[in-house]
Order: structure tokens, then sequence, then C-alpha cells
């Protein structure tokens, strides 16, 4: 049975896994750095919460970037996590909408992360991401 070799354009069509921010204790609100899609219509994100302090929150937000103005603009935001969990916030055309969890757009070329913490206390978490083509 003869198989048909992959070529460098077949390896350019398959998913791409990102680190996004590393597993460490934060204790104060922070971004990511910029991500550069280049041919992604969409992603899922993971977000993997191991401790959170008491009864504070930690909430994360897509956000894509005004390629003129440099601004940034809110795609998707998860709703307060609360306790130690895994939430993967998607984001991809044509997908149904639902509040916190999916949105039906197309990832930018230029987009981050940005998580809002409650309070000042020692939050555990990583975000990973897999881009979508």
């Amino acid at each position: 049975m003869y198989v048909t070799p992959r070529n460098t354009e077949d390896l350019t069509q398959e998913n791409r896994a990102l680190t996004i921010l590393a597993s460490a204790v934060r204790a104060a609100s922070n971004n990511s750095a910029d991500q550069k899609n280049r041919d992604a219509k969409g992603l899922h994100l993971i977000i993997d919460v191991t401790a959170v302090p008491g009864v504070q929150t930690v909430t994360f937000t897509i956000k894509g970037k005004d390629p003129l103005s440099g601004a940034y603009y809110t795609i998707l935001a998860s709703a307060a996590i609360v306790a130690v969990s895994t939430v993967v916030l998607k984001v991809y055309p044509g997908m149904t909408a639902a509040a916190n969890l999916v949105a039906s757009d197309v990832l930018p070329a230029d987009w981050r992360v940005e998580v809002t913490h409650s309070g000042a206390g020692n939050f555990t978490y990583s975000v990973g991401a897999q881009l979508i083509r």
C-alpha cells in the first residue's frame, strides 16, 4: 500500500499549540505578551486555575488589537472564576455564541489575554492556546 508523504505545505495546515502564560503564582492583574496570528481563524484558550485565595476571583479576556491605533478591544471575556477549575474559551466563526464561553468571531492578526484579579491574593494559573485553522 502506497502512502503519500507529507510535505511542508501540509504542516502549515495543522493547528498550533502556544503557551500564553506558564503556570505561576501571581498576585496582580496582568496581560500576556501580544500574540501574532498568521493563519488561524480561531482558538481554544485553555485556562487552568490551580489556586484561588479565599473568596477572590479572576477573569480572563481575549482582546484583539487595532492595527492602526494600537487600542485593544474585547473579543470574549470569561465569567469570574471562583474556584480551582479548567475553563476553555472558544473563538471561531460560525460557532453558536455562549456568554463567557464562546464567541462567533475570527481571531485577529494581533491579540492578547488580559487577566483581572479581584484582589491582591495569590492566584496560580496557566493559560495555553490552540490556534484553529
